[in-house]
């Protein structure tokens, strides 16, 4: 098992360095750049700027930069931002909790709904029940999610008035109810998508299951329906369901980013989207970073938890 643990963290380390790669060339080289905001400036001169450029560093060879850059990343130091001259760490730490809790809730809506209606959709198999969750999911899949915010905003907020139409909390409140209700409506809306994906992948993975030789032996042995279900097609119907759960982190997030924008939810899509518009890259980067960081977690958790539970996977 440990060998195990430690392949997969050796190639999570190896990916995360291409993706720091990548993603810092890119920046660096697309239009406009980090200076662009000073070239706004009235009165500013070309030398004004290179003298600028000298003292950020970005006069010199891309692979310099990259690896001061990455040096200094390993020792905990992510740079400043551009806008406020603020530690990057400070400024995603202060809406990181905010994309958390939006992306815990709504995975966790997903995943208890998206499994329910899967499982009972493939136990009763061409009921009108699992037409209507098929052609759900198909809507579902089929519609943007910002699409779904504002309808949503529009019927819960602007016309029946039940829920706030945006922001984390009411200003002067901040009780733990306030900001539950204010959770509501994004933790649904993103949760969605992925209740639709999650549902059509559980229904197959039940139905394979349900016809393997061990299954109809349970069956044969006498145990009830209930222990067929729980010991034998759940168990193994779960183990590409938790790689599922990893692969959709990148999913999550971007679909954070839309909702955190149609909802003014305070987390890191927004402070990604007004990062991209103010070119602070130190930003852009550290979001970068930290993304691709939450989802090889995401996908190391997944790996281990299926090799717990199907030991042929650690041992292949």
């Amino acid at each position: 098992m440990l060998r195990f643990l430690f392949g997969r963290l050796w190639q999570s380390l190896v990916l995360l360095v291409i993706v720091s790669m990548i993603g810092f060339a890119v920046l660096t080289l697309a239009p406009g750049g980090p200076l662009s905001q000073f070239a706004l400036t009235p009165g500013m001169t070309q030398a004004q700027i290179a003298r600028i450029a000298h003292q950020m560093g970005l006069d010199r060879p891309l692979p310099v930069q990259y690896w001061e850059w990455f040096t200094r990343l390993l020792q905990g130091d992510w740079g400043r931002s551009y806008r406020d001259n603020q530690p990057v760490l400070s400024v995603i730490w202060s809406h990181l909790v905010a994309t958390l809790l939006l992306m815990g809730t709504s995975t966790l809506i997903s995943v208890l709904v998206g499994t329910w209606v899967g499982v009972l959709g493939a136990l009763k198999r061409y009921s009108i029940f699992d037409y209507a969750a098929t052609v759900g999911a198909m809507v579902a899949l089929s519609i943007p999610t910002f699409w779904f915010g504002l309808i949503a905003i529009y019927l819960f907020a602007l016309r029946l008035g039940w829920l706030p139409a945006g922001n984390m909390y009411t200003i002067g409140d901040g009780s733990v109810l306030d900001y539950a209700v204010h959770l509501i409506m994004p933790s649904l809306v993103l949760a969605l998508v992925n209740v639709a994906v999650w549902s059509r992948y559980m229904r197959t993975a039940v139905l394979d299951v349900m016809n393997q030789d061990f299954v109809r032996t349970a069956k044969a042995k006498g145990l009830t329906r209930w222990a067929v279900l729980t010991r034998h097609i759940l168990r193994n119907a779960l183990v590409p369901m938790i790689t599922l759960l990893g692969l959709q982190l990148p999913t999550i997030l971007g679909g954070a980013l839309v909702t955190e924008t149609v909802f003014t939810w305070p987390g890191m899509g927004r402070l990604f989207l007004d990062s991209l518009g103010y070119s602070d890259y130190p930003v852009v980067m550290g979001l970068l970073m930290l993304s691709a960081i939450l989802v090889l977690i995401g996908n190391l958790i997944a790996d281990v938890a299926v090799a717990v539970i199907d030991p042929r996977i650690r041992l292949g």
